[in-house]
């Protein structure tokens, strides 16, 4: 039991498809560092490192992903509860307070989402500490932040002029039009709604039930039901799939009496578009924001990130282009959030790159698929220091790897082969063969496949350190 009860819960499990090309299914922008050195992830965990050890609730998809963050920050971890199907805000807090509870005694629950940018660390401890007082008064708090500007892309809330110690929540109002907003940000009495709440386990979910009892107990269900896979807890699907999809809001925060809301007067982001992105990162003399490999003439107000090859633009006006190494996106900045009409569309036409970068992570590491061609294709592969590949063969392709860096074992049947910098081994077709890492540096090796088929589900597992099947 922590000593002052207060548990971070992080939410993870968004898809993040309106800041596609650089966020996709398989690795959203929490996990992209778009502001700075650390991804959004990562940054979410520091704001509340002084509270303990965070619980995380993310997608089965992405749990080697989420753990190797946490990992590289050394940051510990309460728990990383896995959702089997996505069913919204309300049964992931409702999952997260079940599993606080086994472990401390009604603690108060600090619920975050993973994707949030907020700058000023001071003023959100010391609105953090005024939510926790008022939590244990039997409170369910939401942080509403004070809105600088009319904003059509929140939901607002309603509060009794509330001081810094915060306010009765009158009402929450969905994301409304340019003038609505406007009379919104005059009246002084709205706020944007945050998404981020503070309040008591035990009354979260006596609240949940009173509202949503099918909620409660289809989380209930999935929890007890739950197993224990490596350093993660699987969450029963045959329960959590009859759990109403619901929103916190629309399942609890809209029609209890006891909501309240702490005020936040700093800068905030959902980052939920490539303008929010443009809006709060620094900009040159001309309004340009540009990460990586960028070089400009005569640009101005416009976002340029590019993941590799030198983008150069010349009289570029208020646009946003975002160059992957697999995909280039070019969009008005003020059409920023077609961007997902973009990712259906991709979807729709059976495009797996709205799904995937061309670079995929693995529990083990990382490939990249540099290039691919009738009846071969190229990788680079890097395997994490200490970690393998599973024990496996392919029926339709034989492998060629050549170490590039660090040393590689590498068993191929009955034999163990060791190899360093420029050596190199033959798998063929149908032969048993496991990779592993036995250093204490990253290793990198360049694979070239050839066959008559090239498709990743062309491979058969004997053993796996990760339980994939």
């Amino acid at each position: 039991m922590t000593g002052n009860n207060v548990v971070p819960v992080i939410l993870s499990g968004g898809s993040g498809t309106r800041l596609w090309p650089a966020s996709r299914k398989h690795y959203p922008k929490q996990l992209l560092r778009v502001a700075g050195s650390q991804s959004m992830l990562q940054h979410t965990v520091a704001r509340v490192q002084h509270l303990g050890a965070p619980l995380i609730v993310c997608n089965d998809g992405q749990r080697f992903m989420v753990a190797e963050q946490m990992d590289d920050m050394g940051q510990q971890t309460e728990a990383i509860l896995l959702e089997p199907v996505a069913r919204n805000t309300a049964p992931a807090i409702a999952l997260a307070a079940l599993e606080a509870l086994k472990h401390h005694d009604d603690p108060v629950l600090v619920v975050l989402p993973a994707d949030h940018l907020i700058q000023g660390e001071d003023a959100f401890r010391a609105a953090l500490s005024a939510a926790v007082t008022r939590a244990r008064q039997d409170h369910l708090v939401v942080f509403g932040v004070k809105p600088d500007k009319p904003e059509t892309g929140y939901g607002y809330i309603r509060a009794d002029s509330p001081s810094v110690e915060g306010g009765q929540v009158r009402g929450f109002v969905e994301k409304p039009d340019a003038h609505t907003a406007a009379q919104y940000v005059d009246s002084g009495d709205y706020f944007w709604n945050s998404g981020m709440f503070v309040f008591r386990a035990a009354l979260l979910l006596e609240e949940l039930a009173a509202f949503q009892p099918a909620i409660v107990e289809a989380s209930r269900e999935a929890h007890a039901a739950a197993s224990v896979d490596l350093d993660f807890i699987r969450l029963a699907q045959e329960h959590l799939e009859q759990c109403p999809s619901l929103s916190i809001d629309y399942a609890v925060m809209e029609h209890t009496q006891r909501a309240w809301m702490i005020p936040l007067d700093l800068r905030w982001s959902d980052l939920g578009s490539w303008s929010s992105i443009w809006e709060v990162m620094d900009k040159d003399d001309d309004a340009n924001v540009s990460m990586g490999d960028v070089v400009t003439e005569d640009c101005q107000r416009s976002l340029f990130l590019t993941e590799g090859r030198l983008v150069a633009a010349i009289g570029v006006e208020d646009m946003v282009v975002v160059d992957t190494h697999d995909a280039l996106l070019l969009a008005p900045r003020d059409r920023v959030q077609d961007v997902k009409k973009m990712v259906q569309i991709l979807e729709g036409e059976g495009r797996d790159v709205h799904l995937s970068h061309r670079e995929v992570f693995r529990p083990w590491g990382s490939y990249d698929s540099v290039d691919s061609g009738e009846r071969y294709q190229v990788k680079r592969i890097r395997v994490k220091p200490g970690q393998s590949l599973s024990l496996q063969m392919h029926h339709h392709r034989s492998e060629h790897w050549v170490v590039v860096r660090g040393t590689a074992e590498v068993l191929v049947g009955e034999q163990t082969h060791l190899l360093t910098e420029n050596q190199s081994v033959y798998i063929p077709v149908g032969e048993k063969h496991r990779l592993r890492n036995p250093g204490k540096v990253p290793l990198y090796l360049i694979e070239v496949q050839s066959g008559s088929y090239l498709g990743e589900d062309d491979i058969v597992r004997f053993e796996d350190s990760y339980g994939r099947s």
